[in-house]
């Protein structure tokens, strides 16, 4: 049987160094998140809970804009080398649902 591959469905290929990066982000966010539960958990004041649901949302913007960048550099990039709109038009789309 054969695999099938969802047609909107990208691969691309990051650095150990970009990777690691990304990673590490994703894992202090995650304890973030973890801190939140633990803080309602125990009972913790709302403006405290609050402060740190403000921390999580700021750390996830960083990651995202870090990732932004990183695609704007290299996919976009690419494919305007390659005299290509697809990559272009794809991240005006997304810059566009990115800012509701």
């Amino acid at each position: 049987m054969s695999e099938k591959k969802c047609p909107h469905c990208q691969k691309k290929n990051r650095s150990e160094e970009e990777i690691k990066d990304m990673i590490t982000r994703l894992n202090r966010i995650e304890g973030q998140i973890r801190g939140i539960r633990k803080m309602i958990e125990e009972d913790a004041y709302c403006v405290d809970i609050l402060t740190q649901v403000s921390a999580a949302r700021c750390s996830l913007n960083s990651f995202s804009k870090v990732l932004l960048g990183n695609h704007i550099k290299t996919c976009v990039a690419d494919d305007i080398r390659n005299g290509s709109d697809e990559k272009t038009e794809e991240l005006v789309e997304l810059l566009q649902k990115l800012m509701k």
